[in-house]
This record gives C-alpha cells, sequence and structure tokens, in this order.
C-alpha cells in the first residue's frame, strides 16, 4: 500500500501525472487498471458486483480502467461464471459500467479474448480443474474447446478439437462482432487478448502449435491467426479510437515463444495501426529449456522497453509495479509509455490519489470524487493551520475539554 508522506511540492509533474492522448481519446493519467477476471458473472453479462468493483477502480483515479477478460463467444470463456459480450443483451449491463467510469474521469476500456484449449473448466480457486459431466448434474455442463493442435493439448474430458478453417473464419467473426458490441456498449477503447496462454497465444507459439497448414510452422505463419484477428477488430472499431493488444513477450518455463519473436509480432501489430501493446509473460509452458520468468519488482518492464525501442511501438509496462517512484521511473527511462497495474488496486483503489500526494502534486484529491476531495483538502488545511499555531495553545486549549481548565486559567 501507497503511504503517505509529508508533501514536498513539486514544479514539474511526473510522468505518471501527465495526461495522453490516443488518437481522439485523452486520458487523465498514465495509470491503468488492469484486466482482472472476477469469476463472477452472470451468462457472460456484469451484475452488481462489477459496478462496485469497477467503481473502487474508476473513484481511485485510474486513467483507464479495463473490466477484465471479455469472451467473445460462450464457449471462448474459460468457466461459466467469466465474462462475455456476444449477445446484444449484454450491451445494456455493460452500458451501466461505462457510464459509470465516464462519470468519474476515467475511460473504459474492454478486453476481448477467447480460452482455446483453457476453456471448459472451474476458476482460479479451484487451480483450473476441467469441468466433467458430473458437473453437468449442477448446472455447469463441460463443451468441447478448441485449439491449433490437439496431439499437444493438455487431456479435458471431451478430447478437444482442432480448428480447421472455418472454425478459424468464425471465430474472427466474432472477434468482429463483439468488437461492434463493445461500441455500443460505450468503451472507448478496446484490446485483443493475445497472451497468458489463450486462444491467439496458442497459435503463436511452437509448443502449442504444430500445425502444418498456413497457419503453423514459420513465424509468420503463427502469427496470421493473430493479426487476422487485430485486423477485424481494427477495421469495425472508429479509427478515432485506439486499439491495444496483450502480448506474453515470452512463453513459460519450457516454452518456445521468444522476445524476438515477440518484437517481429509487435512490429506486424504497428503495421496494421495497433496503437498500444500491452506487454506481459506466460501462459504456455512446454520441454524445452525456456526457464520460469522471475517475479521480481517490475519484472515485466524490460521487456516492454525493449518492445517499445526495438519495434517502434508504444507500450504498457504491467506486472509486479507496485510503488509510485518506481512506475515513474519506468517512464521516465522509457520502457513504456503507460503503467498497469492489477493486484496492487485490489489492495489499495485509491493507488493513484495517494501516488500524486507522494509526489506533492497540487492537488491530489482531484482525482477522487468532489465529496472525498472537499472533506480531504479541509483536512489538509486544518494540519497546515495545526502545524503553523503555537504548540503551547494548542496544549492550553486540550486541557480545556480534557480537564475542564481553560484555555486563559494559566
Amino acid at each position: 500500500m501507497v503511504s503517505l508522506p509529508a508533501q514536498n511540492k513539486i514544479t514539474t509533474t511526473p510522468l505518471l501525472f501527465t495526461p495522453i492522448k490516443l488518437r481522439s481519446v485523452i486520458v487523465r493519467n498514465r495509470i491503468i487498471a488492469s484486466p482482472m477476471c472476477q469469476y463472477l458473472s452472470t451468462d457472460g453479462g456484469p451484475n452488481d458486483w462489477h459496478m462496485m468493483h469497477l467503481g473502487r477502480l474508476a473513484i481511485g483515479g485510474c486513467g483507464i480502467v479495463f473490466g477484465e477478460e471479455t469472451a467473445v463467444e460462450p464457449n471462448g470463456r474459460k468457466t461459466h461464471s467469466c465474462a462475455g459480450i456476444y449477445n446484444a443483451k449484454h450491451v445494456k449491463s455493460y452500458r451501466k459500467l461505462t457510464d459509470m467510469i465516464k462519470q468519474h474521469g476515467a475511460v473504459p476500456a474492454i478486453q476481448l479474448g477467447h480460452a482455446g484449449r483453457k476453456g471448459s473448466c472451474h476458476g482460479a480457486m479451484e487451480d483450473w480443474r476441467p469441468l466433467t459431466e458430473s458437473d453437468a448434474i449442477q448446472g455447469f455442463p463441460p463443451w468441447q474447446i478448441m485449439t491449433p493442435s490437439a496431439a499437444v493439448s493438455p487431456p479435458r474430458p471431451i478430447p478437444p478439437k482442432e480448428m480447421d478453417q472455418d472454425d478459424i473464419n468464425r471465430v474472427i467473426d466474432t472477434f468482429r462482432d463483439a468488437t461492434k458490441l463493445s461500441l455500443d456498449a460505450g468503451y472507448d477503447i478496446v484490446e485483443i487478448h493475445g497472451a497468458h496462454g489463450y486462444l491467439i497465444h496458442q497459435f503463436l507459439s511452437s509448443a502449442s502449435n504444430q500445425r502444418i497448414d498456413s497457419y503453423g510452422g514459420c513465424l509468420e505463419n503463427r502469427m496470421r491467426f493473430a493479426i487476422e484477428v487485430a485486423q477485424a477488430v481494427r477495421d469495425v472499431w472508429p479509427k478515432d479510437k485506439p486499439v491495444f493488444f496483450r502480448l506474453s513477450a515470452v512463453d513459460s518455463k519450457g516454452g518456445s515463444w521468444t522476445l524476438t519473436e515477440a518484437i517481429a509480432l509487435a512490429k506486424a501489430l504497428r503495421k496494421i495501426d495497433i496503437d498500444m501493446v500491452d506487454v506481459s509473460s506466460g501462459g504456455i509452458s512446454g520441454s524445452s529449456n525456456m526457464p520460469m520468468v522471475p517475479r521480481i519488482p517490475a519484472y515485466q518492464a524490460s521487456f516492454s522497453g525493449l518492445i517499445r525501442r526495438q519495434a517502434k511501438v508504444s507500450t504498457v509496462a504491467v506486472g509486479g509495479i507496485t510503488e509510485p517512484q518506481q512506475a515513474e521511473e519506468i517512464l521516465q527511462a522509457g520502457d513504456a509509455d503507460m503503467i498497469a497495474m492489477a493486484r496492487e488496486l485490489m489492495w489499495n483503489a485509491d493507488w493513484p490519489a495517494h501516488a500524486a500526494y507522494s509526489f506533492g502534486l497540487d492537488d491530489p484529491f482531484c482525482y477522487l470524487p468532489e465529496g472525498y476531495a472537499h472533506r480531504l483538502r479541509q483536512r489538509e488545511v486544518q494540519k497546515t493551520m495545526e502545524v503553523n499555531q503555537d504548540q503551547a495553545i494548542i496544549a492550553k486549549s486540550l486541557r480545556y475539554f480534557l480537564d475542564g481548565e481553560t484555555p486563559s486559567s494559566k
């Protein structure tokens, strides 16, 4: 949690609190509430929990507020309780969220994804245990998952289906349709989830993609599905609104997807007008000598910096970023254009306002709702008055209230 040290007024606004313009969308600062899966959706749609969860993030001062990974079709979810936007009935529910986020000064963003072979399971709290026929009795039947290469997919009670060209075309269409629904729902930014071992990443990594057609083999072929999805989204998303793409810079332990390949993908995405690459890591493992990514502070920022410089594309740094000065140093070093956080915001949803205070901004409370900001500004004035008052006078006043002794009696 961010502490609140005494303010030291600054003359230059930190990059972290410098607004950024993404096409026509102006973001008040460089802080992003990253997508955080909640496993509490109802038939794909949001409910009161999501209003409360995202409301905390919006009023805390983030510049951009993402919901959670949102599936483009029912079978693209990981669990029955995952978010989705694949039906017109979802639009009204999501519109309530986007209206609320905008009301509090943040930009609403949606991350579109497809679980692929990681679908048809229980949630994170049950360690992704696959659904079985016994779950169907409880109203949670398993479904057939799709994958680039069935032979190297983890076994499931219902064998996975290796995607043919019709499947590929249909999934691309679902991304296109979900993008249109997202616009109707009031989102200003859409992000494509191509990381963490989900379907797009499954095509990218040779550990999970052993196809022999135009979607497998060489890097260009393995990137084909990702580029086609990104192009479909960009084609139907307004030209004046930005599109992000989340990628894993490298695979997990034993994987095959490398930083060099991630840079090549970022270059290809820039060429089709993707605005920002959200740099994460991991999701697919294998049998190679590739190690785990060390979970040290800001452990993915260096990946973000390399991709930003070598692909000449704007990037988001995420992962292990918890302190304001740490975030500012990443931006000042040119390792990212924006900073995303998830778990730290779960712990302290007002992190942006606290960070502004720690930097000594003139009015750090401006990121909070006016009802909060007014009272906190008053408290700051009172604190200043107390510091400036004679300590003896304060002590006498306190004695009056505690002991009944008037300030002038001695």
